[in-house]
């Protein structure tokens, strides 16, 4: 039987594409229907490690959860990795392959496009349904020569689309109508429904708009899904962080996370958020740091010119002063190899620099390698004993200095080792790793907490939610699952996918 297929666009980026597709995912998932996404090309700092140490974006990690599989490489075929606004890494196939600007289009598509084609094959041969996600707009007209992730996809898998608009932002009746108006006869006829995502308020207000919808594209409105607030599924990108210019308070840990304007894989911190006495920022400027217990430095996908932002922007002198005060200074991947001696970059893997300064708070060295390392670990925390897991992607090599570790790796992709990782100051209160996911363990996480706890002369607290972070996630799928199945044309939505409704509804 011919793999059926079903693709998401938006009239613009950060319109809920990903997260949308990941509610289709678990509803098809939870019907019995093998079900898989597919991302042809994701521009992301946020990525996720597949088994064999691959690297894909986060959302389609996320997807994948979502319909009980591990991630795959084939689900994410090529991830754009921005480091400058004219520059970014090339993943193709879980592996990056080398760096491009604006202007060197034909050469990476020469090399894109065969893999794409490759890695969607391979799926359309091994699941029922393939929910497709595109990218940015449906309608980018200036880009539609360059285009390989929306309608070229569309016609590659034969797809039916359905066009996105997020209401919240404002716009999006203007938004459905002009991104239809754009496109070409034989894309408007794949186009089979229009959502609206993130609607408030009284819905009978809004039927007079989706009749005119309706009337001017000619394409029916397939429902319209509430604005549900933290949905605790990992989005693609920073965009909705939600840049923090106020102090915070109502409770007693205050944690401030460094935006980076490289920031990558910002989900690391997201696991504070589920306990009760954190408040979690993040903040861009050193002023609205205000009166932080922790200070985070977190991975970025440009370390040096992130080092250089952190020195010019007053950052280095109020890190300091923090310490200085009592506070915690933590640091992950690059925001660890920023804390130490120097940083080495001889074969220029991410600037024109051969090496720059650190701040200098951890004795470790950093030296940049052209290969990368992406690997899913398993490491004790030597101070507690606690394990904890997760990965690394990074190519710099560190050396400590006659510092403490902070772990012992034990487990690297599977296969049993013995390496010590990370650094610690004496007094516990400056430290870093190159382990992304640590926080997703609530033992490890409260451990941390109870620490910050104890410095400030409060009474350490029990684990509040016991679940590690993918159990939360799953009931975060099924949650917005419902949603969907609640707001949508669960007829129309089977129909478009070639499923029976009843299936859906079990």
């Amino acid at each position: 039987m011919k793999t059926r297929t079903l693709m998401v666009m938006g009239t613009a980026s950060d319109v809920g594409k990903s997260v949308v597709v990941a509610g289709l995912c678990r509803l098809f998932s939870r019907a019995g229907i093998r079900v898989a996404p597919f991302k042809a090309q994701n521009m992301s700092n946020n990525a996720a490690i597949c088994n064999g140490g691959g690297e894909i974006g986060r959302a389609q990690a996320a997807q994948a959860e979502a319909c009980g599989l591990e991630p795959d490489a084939d689900m994410n075929p090529v991830l754009l990795k921005p480091e400058s606004d004219h520059r970014c890494q090339v993943v193709i196939a879980g592996q990056a392959r080398f760096r491009m600007t604006t202007n060197e289009y034909s050469h990476y598509r020469e090399h894109a496009w065969p893999a794409i084609v490759n890695s969607y094959t391979r799926l359309a041969q091994r699941f029922e349904l393939i929910l497709i996600e595109g990218a940015g707009g449906a309608a980018e007209i200036n880009l539609r020569d360059r285009d390989i992730v929306n309608w070229p996809i569309a016609e590659l898998a034969d797809a039916r689309v359905l066009i996105i608009a997020d209401i919240d932002k404002g716009g999006a009746l203007a938004s459905l109508v002009g991104t239809i108006a754009l496109l070409s006869e034989a894309e408007r006829k794949r186009v089979k429904g229009l959502i609206i995502n993130k609607f408030r308020g009284n819905l009978a207000l809004l039927y007079g708009g989706l009749k005119i919808i309706e009337a001017n594209t000619g394409v029916s409105i397939l429902g319209v899904l509430p604005y549900a607030g933290n949905l605790e599924i990992p989005e693609e990108d920073g965009a909705g962080l939600g840049i923090s210019v106020s102090t915070q308070s109502g409770q007693p840990i205050k944690i401030a996370v460094i935006a980076f304007p490289r920031i990558a894989n910002y989900t690391d911190f997201q696991p504070f958020l589920n306990e009760p006495d954190v408040a979690l920022k993040y903040v861009n400027r050193p002023e609205h740091s205000g009166e932080a217990d922790v200070l985070f430095l977190p991975g970025t996908k440009s370390t040096i010119a992130d080092l250089i932002w952190l020195q010019k922007s007053g950052w280095e002198q109020r890190i300091r002063d923090h310490y200085a005060a009592g506070g915690t200074v933590a640091g992950i991947c690059g925001g660890y190899q920023m804390l130490g001696e120097r940083i080495g970059d001889p074969e220029h893997c991410e600037s024109d620099l051969s090496s720059i300064a650190g701040l200098r708070l951890l004795p470790i060295k950093t030296i940049f390698a052209k290969e990368k390392i992406t690997a899913r670990v398993e490491a004790t925390h030597l101070d507690s004993g606690l394990t904890v897991s997760g990965y690394e992607i990074h190519c710099g090599r560190l050396t400590r200095c006659g510092c403490n570790p902070v772990f012992h790796i034990r487990m690297r992709e599977g296969q049993g080792t013995a390496e010590d990782e990370g650094a610690v100051t004496e007094d516990r209160r400056i430290f870093g790793t190159s382990i992304h996911g640590l926080f997703d363990s609530p033992q490890f996480r409260r451990h941390f907490l109870n620490q910050i706890r104890t410095h400030k002369g409060l009474a350490p607290l029990a684990i509040a939610r016991a679940e590690d972070a993918r159990t939360l996630r799953g009931r975060a799928y099924d949650r917005f699952a419902s949603i969907i199945s609640e707001h949508l044309d669960l007829n129309a939505l089977a129909k478009l996918a070639g499923v029976a409704p009843d299936r859906l509804r079990a």
